[in-house]
C-alpha cells in the first residue's frame, strides 16, 4: 500500500480522533438543524474549537454521506441544512438496528442526550412486543 490512494494517515486511523470527528460531525447536524440562517465555517469553527478546514471537511464528509447540506461560498455565505418534517415512522430491520447501536456504542450512548435517546429508543425497538 505505497501508493498515496492506498495510503491512511496515521490520524485517521487514530480511534480517538475518530470518535471525536463523529461527535463534531453529530454536533454540527444538529446546530444546523436548529439554526434559522446560514451559519459560517467561522462561527462553526469557534463554537467547535477547531479549525475552518476542520469544519469544512466535516461538512464535506457528511454531505458525501447524504446529509442535505447546502454551502453558498462568499461573503454573506455559509452553512445550512435542509429543513424538513419527519415523513413518518422509520422502519430499520435488526442489521441496520445493530449498525446503529454499535455505532452510538462506539461513540458512547451517553455523548449527547440526542445519542442517549436514540440509544433507548433502538434497545425498546429489540425488545419482544
Amino acid at each position: 500500500m505505497n501508493s498515496p490512494a492506498g495510503r491512511v494517515s496515521a490520524a485517521s486511523r487514530d480511534p480517538y480522533l475518530t470518535l471525536r470527528r463523529v461527535e463534531r460531525q453529530q454536533h454540527l447536524i444538529e446546530r444546523l438543524h436548529t439554526s434559522s440562517s446560514r451559519l459560517t465555517l467561522g462561527r462553526l469553527a469557534n463554537e467547535l474549537g477547531v479549525t475552518e478546514r476542520t469544519v469544512a471537511r466535516d461538512v464535506e464528509r457528511l454531505r458525501h454521506s447524504g446529509v442535505p447540506i447546502t454551502v453558498v461560498p462568499g461573503r454573506g455565505g455559509g452553512v445550512s441544512i435542509e429543513r424538513a418534517t419527519p415523513s413518518g415512522r422509520v422502519e430499520l430491520d435488526l442489521p441496520e438496528i445493530a449498525a446503529l447501536m454499535a455505532s452510538l456504542a462506539a461513540l458512547g450512548p451517553s455523548a449527547s442526550e440526542s445519542a442517549a435517546s436514540a440509544m433507548r429508543k433502538l434497545t425498546a425497538a429489540l425488545r419482544p412486543g
